[in-house]
């Protein structure tokens, strides 16, 4: 599932390039989170389950709604603000790059257990190729910008802490009612930064196709299959495995818009497949292990409860 997403995500920039609008990045960020909670709604309510509204474990924490929508909000606007001062391949390699990173840092951080040294190396291979791609399309003669790479970082940190976050609301409830309060959280935010930043809109018919696409299609569709998929992998495992974006918006690029990629690229792509390939490897061998560990604990607890001689008996 978070493949599937990430492959949805990877089709935002080839949509946006075919449309040729004239949205500035800003209102395109925002008004694909307001279309997003649009859609959200609009399948909660289709699908006419109560569990798409409400809880199904408990009241829903507010402040992790509320936190995962700021992180969403962040993450947009953070990244738009920092690719447009560092450069389109430098702001994403730092954004996409450091967001595994983070999220592996964070978790160690939150469970006091860290990712083990085989997700390590997928992460950092599947890291390093993505940096590869991006910075071999990335224009020469720019100047670096500290405050850029400063904002890129925090796109990336936002983005690890949403999927945590995330990860802890679906215990509460369905992904489509998590989606909903989170995506609407960030466009009540978005909305006001995009008209300061930008002032009022002025968007041709293309950009109404662009915009619809990627907010029901690379967010609504990819979120909800990104937030189910949070009930059964690490949240560090996801944002390393959502790295497979820039492999699909390679492909896209080069088939559909007809770019030239060159060997750094070519080879940044074999390393980002290959890292994730050993970070599904780890995360399978995790999950075997926890069932053993579970199977094991049951296992025990069976044989204690079957035990002739009880505490009770003893005294």
């Amino acid at each position: 599932m978070v493949l599937a997403a990430a492959a949805l995500w990877g089709t935002t920039g080839t949509a946006q390039s075919l449309a040729h609008g004239q949205l500035m990045a800003g209102w395109f960020g925002a008004l694909r989170l307001v279309v997003a909670t649009a859609f959200f709604a609009l399948y909660a309510w289709a699908t006419h389950r109560k569990s798409a509204f409400e809880p199904v474990h408990g009241p829903l924490p507010w402040s992790g709604v509320v936190g995962a929508g700021i992180c969403m909000a962040v993450y947009n606007l953070a990244f738009f603000a920092g690719v447009r001062l560092t450069g389109v391949g430098l702001g994403t390699a730092i954004a996409l790059g450091s967001g595994p990173l983070w999220a592996g840092v964070l978790q160690a951080m939150v469970t006091r257990q860290l990712p083990s040294a085989r997700w390590w190396m997928g992460t950092v291979a599947a890291v390093g190729g993505g940096a590869m791609m991006a910075l071999s399309s990335s224009g020469a003669g720019q100047a670096l910008s500290w405050p850029g790479i400063a904002l890129c970082l925090a796109s990336g940190l936002s983005y690890a802490i949403y999927t945590l976050l995330n990860k802890k609301l679906v215990r509460y409830a369905g992904a489509a009612s998590i989606t909903l309060r989170a995506f609407g959280v960030a466009a009540l935010l978005a909305l006001p930064a995009a008209w300061i930043d930008g002032g009022a809109p002025a968007p041709v018919a293309a950009d109404y196709w662009a915009v619809a696409y990627v907010g029901v299609i690379t967010a609504g569709v990819a979120y909800l299959l990104f937030s189910q998929a949070l009930r059964h992998i690490s949240a560090a495992t996801g944002v390393t495995l959502a790295l497979g974006e820039p492999v699909v918006a390679f492909t896209l690029a080069t088939l559909v818009l007809g770019e030239r990629p060159g060997a750094m690229a070519s080879a940044g792509l074999l390393l980002v497949i290959a890292g994730v390939l050993v970070v599904v490897r780890a995360e399978l061998r995790a999950a075997r292990a926890g069932a053993s560990a579970s199977a094991a604990q049951s296992a025990r607890s069976a044989a204690l409860s079957s035990s002739p001689t009880s505490t009770t008996d003893m005294a």
